[in-house]
């Protein structure tokens, strides 16, 4: 997808970008996988947590540069869900969060997360669901930027959590709920308890997004697009391993919701230069790049950005192309992509 070209008729009133961090701070961004509960920032914590300091926030909600694996990098998530009990602190956190897609330009999002980590204190999954609902909708009015949420079930949940889940995605349609996925443990737990889920969720016609090809192979994206039906992976960057799967990839037009950091955070790769996200952009999968946890990872996609410059020379027209690819697949409408696909083609062409 070539970037729009410049219209250099008059000179551009905008300040000049001195370094890679200004340049891609001012672009226009869209991030599909990005989990509410592991983006709470320090000055939100302190609000909620007066006399926490820097240093021990770093140490509960962070997660290190290199992590053992999946499972024990997410259980940085606990703190940050911990707080997140009651109806005042739920809708604190989606304006946090907000505050933070507001400040680097992002101009669709779609946040995530699992409504049953939220009951400890008596709220009930669907009264979580309305409060997060309800405080997206306030924010995509106050910030201008448009907004979905998608509803996660846990590897590690029964059945019945799992299919409940998904049954609230379906009773929420038409508000900001547009998806459903299944994160947590990939490799720790099968998917026996989730295929009547998805399978209700087919039925229902909703959207399903998978975390698949992080913590396991090529097999875990398989297993996925068979039993899940997803229009989506969440991660799918050991999907390269498989060329087989790389061609059915592209000729379905699953999108892979690729979050660099944290896959190395997490070993799926040893560092960065080892990771496949250059390797699946010249194959033309259809990719986004997304923080995945900004705090765990201690990320921005401006950060993401530069990373991906420095390490892959990456330039505009291969940020252009995963944003208006993640424009192509996001959960929601034609209208919605056409206003999106024009704020971006602006953005670029400054």
């Amino acid at each position: 997808m070539p970037l729009p070209s410049k219209k250099s008729s008059k000179r551009s009133n905008l300040p000049t970008l001195t370094n890679s961090a200004d340049r891609f701070h001012a672009l226009p961004k869209v991030e599909l996988h990005l989990h509410l509960d592991c983006s709470l920032s320090y000055k939100l914590v302190k609000k909620l947590t007066p006399g926490i300091s820097w240093q021990q926030y770093h140490r509960s909600f962070v997660a290190p540069p290199k992590c053992l694996d999946l499972a024990d990098y997410i259980k940085r998530a606990v703190a940050g869900i911990e707080l997140m009990q009651t109806k005042k602190n739920l809708v604190l956190v989606v304006e946090d969060l907000f505050e933070q897609l507001q400040k680097e330009h992002v101009i669709y999002t779609e946040i995530r997360f699992a409504p049953f980590e939220h009951i400890q204190l008596g709220l009930s999954a669907a009264e979580v669901v309305e409060v997060v609902n309800d405080s997206v909708e306030s924010c995509v009015k106050n910030t201008g930027i448009e907004a979905g949420i998608i509803l996660c079930t846990l590897r590690h949940y029964s059945a019945d959590y799992s299919i409940d889940t998904a049954k609230l995605v379906n009773k929420f349609k038409g508000t900001r709920v547009v998806g459903f996925d299944i994160a947590s443990d990939e490799a720790g737990y099968p998917i026996d308890n989730h295929v009547q889920a998805f399978e209700y969720a087919s039925a229902k016609g909703l959207n399903c997004t998978v975390h698949a090809g992080e913590a396991k192979g090529p097999e875990s994206v398989w297993e996925s697009l068979e039993y899940f039906k997803p229009k989506r992976i969440g991660h799918g960057v050991r999907s390269v391993e498989d060329s087989q799967l790389i061609s059915f990839l592209k000729e379905k037009g699953i999108h892979l919701e690729i979050c660099a950091t944290s896959n190395v955070q997490t070993n799926v790769f040893p560092e960065i230069s080892d990771h496949s996200i250059d390797a699946l952009y010249q194959q033309q999968v259809s990719l986004s790049i997304n923080t995945d946890c900004r705090t765990i990872s201690d990320v921005t996609l401006t950060s993401e950005y530069q990373l991906l410059e420095k390490t892959f020379g990456w330039k505009s027209q291969h940020f252009y192309r995963c944003n208006a690819e993640a424009i192509k697949h996001a959960f929601t409408s034609d209208q919605v992509k056409q206003q999106m696909l024009k704020k971006l083609e602006a953005g670029f062409r400054a």
